[in-house]
């Protein structure tokens, strides 16, 4: 699945003429922690919630909230955004932001194409897609299986499906030690009994069993 599918597009920005106040005012009428700084269409920088905190005057401070306040309306926020920030094409796989998300420690990607601005994508989205691209939510029977990790099983293990005329939705592979796999099945019905015990008659160990109704 590519960033494209999974972005949210029109995100909210502000241009770094803005001032620290609309920033926070944009960041709590909408509920988001952070904001992409555009101008022109183009990405110049990110700010965070708490980029506006740490930009903000701490409660032992001498000045007067008249003065606080006088202090912020002036303050820009290109002084105090992030420049440079990382950001990731549209055309890219997910799994490619969750890569940079991790490697730079950091829940959210400006989404540029050729220079523009063209969307958000935040570690909840990618949490949403793991979700989906593993059928969590699904009708249907996940089976957990442990399987050699060896050429030739999974063919093997979906021709035991098909003969039940059952139907895989999703497959996942989680690679352990000992030359041993724990293969996830995803079939699209809730009666897998026969499944399974033909599993099992051919070597396999069934680890675990999710079903949603």
């Amino acid at each position: 699945m590519f960033v494209k599918n999974k972005m949210t597009t029109n995100p909210f920005t502000i241009s770094p003429d803005q001032t620290i106040p609309d920033a926070h005012e944009i960041m709590s009428k909408n509920g988001i922690r952070r904001l992409p700084v555009v101008k022109d269409g183009k990405l110049v920088g990110i700010i965070s919630k708490e980029d506006v905190l740490r930009a903000s005057p701490s409660q032992a401070t001498t000045f007067s909230i008249g003065e606080i306040t006088y202090l912020l309306s002036k303050t820009k926020v290109s002084r105090i955004m992030t420049k440079n920030p990382v950001t990731i094409s549209s055309k890219a796989l997910l799994e490619e932001a969750a890569i940079l998300m991790r490697d730079n420690n950091i829940g959210f990607l400006p989404v540029v194409d050729d220079g523009k601005l063209i969307g958000i994508i935040t570690e909840s989205n990618i949490f949403e897609s793991f979700i989906e691209l593993l059928g969590f939510r699904e009708y249907g029977t996940r089976l957990t299986v442990e399987a050699d990790d060896e050429p030739g099983i999974m063919s093997h293990l979906t021709s035991i499906t098909g003969k039940h005329g059952a139907n895989i939705t999703h497959v996942a592979v989680y690679r352990g030690g000992g030359g041993k796999s724990a293969v996830v099945l995803g079939i699209n019905s809730l009666n897998t009994l026969e499944i399974e015990n033909t599993i099992e008659k051919e070597g396999f160990k069934i680890l675990y069993k999710l079903q949603n109704k």
